[in-house]
Formats: C-alpha cells, structure tokens, sequence
C-alpha cells in the first residue's frame, strides 16, 4: 500500500498521532463494546488487511495505523469512524442456527489517509485487542438505555435461557454482558428489565455433564424447569433482535451459568 500524509498524495513513512481521550461516558463506551449474538456470517467486505511495521503483525493497539481494503471508490472519506469486530462461534465450523456466534466489538477506528482502492485508520478505542481481517461497521454512539424505575412481577410460563458472552464466556456477574434466547419476537424491547433463576435440578444436570457422566445428565432433569427456581439476581436488555438479545447484569446474588433460565418482567 502507498503511504499517504493524511488528506494528501504526499508518500510518507507513517505513525499514527498520539491516542487521545475518548469523550464518552463509560457507560456509553460499555455499551459499544458490548457483544451480540448470530446465526448466520455478517457480510465483512471492510476489513483489517495490516499495520504499517516491518514485521508483520495480527494485533494491534491505541498508536498503531491500520490498513483498510476499502477508499474513495468505496465512499470512505477521511474522519469517518467505523467499528471493529469479529465473530467467534461456539465451534469451529460454519456459523449457524446449531452454531451460534458471539460477535465481538474489538473497537472503533477513525479514517486518517485515503487512496481509491485503501486506507490507513487510526484506533480511537480498543475494546480489546484489534486484530487482523476484523471487519468493519459504520460508527454510531450508542444510547443507553432508560430502564423504568417500576418493577413488575416477572412472567411466568415464558422462560428464555442464558446462553454466552464475549468469546463463548458461561459465567457472568454484575457489570458484565450476555446473550439470551428472547428477542423482539418474544415481546422484548431495550431497556426491558429480566429476573434470572436457577433450576436446581438444572444445575445438578450441568455439574453432571460438566463431568462426563452424560447418561446421569439427561436422567437429572429435562428442558424445562420442574424444580423450585432460585432467584440469582437481575438484568436488563440492552440490545434486541428478533430472536435474541444483549443483557446487562444488573444485580447478582451468585454468578450467572449458561442454561440459567430468564423471565421477562411486564
């Protein structure tokens, strides 16, 4: 790639300008570094092709340049901002309804040098580690969201279930963001508050696998809660899609696992 001064065809050995502070609430900078969920490969033509080192790198950091397969022939622009990301499934095989994948806000970065056809980019926050063939998704400033200060009774009858965090994470305490099975479809909206509980018999059910002892587990209990549920603590959506959604922790009386069950307060 020919190195450009930034807004110029002037070629030039690069570094990146000194990271400065990101103007944002943390609850805001939270919230754009909160993952999703997927069940099928978001489009990646915007991607992270490198770095400007002599050696090649795959991670990158607030003070590196990034190169960018895209330019002005696709409407990039200097100053434009778009997030990093990259989508990690459950296993390692094509993303799918059997196969969900987490995807993972690695950042966002700020257009400093454009040429037609590539870019160099500049990281205004990383997230966590930037790394190669991140894709790439326009920049908005996300909105936390108002959560009602009323509590009502949770529902009943219509229970979802915990399923992962960032990079397939199964336990989750307060602060920390997770992906369940409820989504707009289900009659969630953002900012809709959950009661998470525990099956007891459930858990006995997890510990088993967790040990191997398969045909222990599937006698332990079924798919749907029979026992007394303990109330482990509470969370509230922060992001919906049809069929799944981002929650928050809001309180938690023990970490929450995978497969913990989660009722809709309304």
């Amino acid at each position: 790639m020919v190195l450009l001064l930034a807004g110029s065809g002037t070629a030039l050995a690069q570094r990146a300008p000194a990271p400065a502070p990101v103007n944002l609430p943390p609850e805001v900078i939270s919230l754009a570094c909160a993952p999703s969920l997927t069940f099928e490969a978001p489009p990646m033509p915007m991607r992270v092709t490198g770095g400007q080192d002599s050696d090649i790198r795959r991670n990158f950091a607030p003070g590196d340049l990034l190169s960018i397969n895209a330019g002005t022939d696709n409407g990039i622009d200097v100053g434009q901002e778009y997030y990093t990301r990259r989508t990690v499934p459950v296993e390692r095989r094509p993303i799918g309804r059997d196969n969900p994948a987490t995807i993972r806000t690695t950042g966002w970065v700020r257009v400093y040098a454009v040429d037609r056809q590539k870019s160099l980019a500049t990281i205004v926050h990383a997230c966590d580690a930037i790394e190669l063939d991140d894709y790439l998704e326009p920049f908005i400033v996300p909105t936390p969201p108002a959560v009602a200060a009323d509590r009502p009774a949770a529902q009943r009858g219509n229970y979802g279930r915990v399923l992962i965090g960032n990079d397939n994470r199964t336990t989750f305490g307060r602060g920390d963001y997770f992906m369940v099975d409820r989504g707009s479809d289900h009659g969630v909206t953002v900012g809709a508050q959950f009661v998470v509980y525990r099956d007891h018999q459930r858990r006995e059910r997890m510990l088993l696998e967790r040990a191997g002892t398969v045909r222990q587990a599937r006698q332990a209990g079924s798919d749907e809660p029979r026992n007394f549920l303990f109330e482990l603590g509470e969370a509230v959506a922060m992001d919906v899609g049809p069929d799944r959604s981002t929650l928050l922790v809001t309180l938690s009386r023990d970490a929450f696992i995978a497969g913990d069950w989660v009722a809709l307060r309304r």
